[in-house]
């Protein structure tokens, strides 16, 4: 039984009485030079969701941009940390502690080179895999015991290092086809809030 069902996705509140949010964080690094980079499909996917629901990304809280809106009647709050990817657990960190979320309502959302471009796959905790975004995280909850979403953006060509190749904008085919695979993992974001993390897993994970 997945790990999280142990709370059984118990109802957590807030000092108003409210339903406690989802935090839906999304890694990457500030600034234009780095937009369109491979590192930050985690930004991508936060900005295409943040579209789709109608949230404006104009909030700074806790070194980092963050907007509240709704999925159905699930209340979350996007968050673009903006203290460069290994950092990134300083921003979330600080936002678990104000906002009162506990792990089981926490999905980060990463690149990752081990899956091919175009590949998604939802994870329930364990290590970062060397990404230092998720690495910091974990150092700064003191847990790993939250939900991952990786988007995969391939391994680096021939010798490249990889440090060099995530930094690199997307080439025009990937490029082509980057609308559609933000709009799944969107989705896969969407049915973790409404469903839960073992029915995005069963939906959106490669199949063996």
């Amino acid at each position: 039984m997945d790990f999280f069902r142990r709370i059984d996705r118990k109802v957590l509140r807030d000092g108003e009485g409210d339903i406690s949010p989802f935090l839906i964080v999304g890694l990457g690094n500030p600034g234009r030079d780095y937009r369109e980079t491979r590192h930050n499909i985690g930004f991508m996917v936060i900005d295409y969701l943040a579209e789709t629901i109608g949230c404006k990304l104009t909030k700074v809280q806790s070194k980092a941009i963050i907007g509240t809106g709704k999925i159905q009647d699930q209340k979350v709050i996007l968050v673009k940390p903006q203290t460069f990817m290994n950092l990134s657990g300083q921003a979330v960190s600080a936002l678990m502690r104000f906002y009162k979320v506990d792990y089981s309502r926490l999905i980060v959302a990463h690149d990752d080179v081990d899956l091919l471009f175009g590949q998604i796959r939802m994870r329930p905790g364990g290590g970062s895999a060397g990404q230092k975004g998720v690495t910091s995280i974990i150092e700064k909850l003191g847990s790993q015991e939250f939900s991952r979403l990786r988007m995969g953006i391939g391994r680096p060509p021939g010798q490249m290092d990889s440090a060099a190749y995530v930094l690199q904008t997307f080439n025009r085919t990937d490029s082509e086809f980057l609308p559609e695979f933000l709009s799944r993992g969107a989705d896969a974001v969407r049915c973790f809030v409404l469903e839960g993390l073992d029915t995005a897993m069963n939906r959106f994970n490669p199949k063996q």
